[in-house]
């Protein structure tokens, strides 16, 4: 049974950092697509990042977010800095697409990113 997990999301001012985690079991995603996701309440869910051989962003968080991956630890992360009251929203891990906008075969649970102005 595959699995994503999130971690790292809470409260933040404005201007600070978050660093999240997504780690995958179950299967590894080496040869696909791993991406985060976010939905703000009373929108609809919308691409933040995806990475593979290479990054992809959306230009709201382009310069201010990273992506990574550790494929030995099967785990994808996104470091968020510049952190805007706008970027609240629940952030979704999601692995297995052949492209970086999807479709995704496996989400995680998702995890709050609250930033306070």
């Amino acid at each position: 049974q595959v699995q994503l997990v999130e971690s790292g999301g809470g409260l933040v001012q404005a201007g600070g950092s978050l660093r999240l985690s997504c780690a995958a079991s179950g299967r590894t995603f080496n040869s696909y697509h791993m991406g985060w996701f976010r939905q703000a309440p009373g929108k609809e869910r919308e691409f933040v990042a995806a990475i593979y051989w290479t990054t992809y962003y959306a230009d709201s968080v382009k310069g201010r977010f990273d992506i990574s991956r550790d494929n030995a630890k099967n785990t994808v992360y996104l470091q968020m800095n510049s952190l805007k009251p706008e970027d609240t929203a629940v952030y979704y891990c999601a692995a297995g697409a052949r492209a970086p906008t999807g479709p995704y075969a496996y989400w995680g649970q998702g995890t709050q990113v609250t930033v306070s102005s």
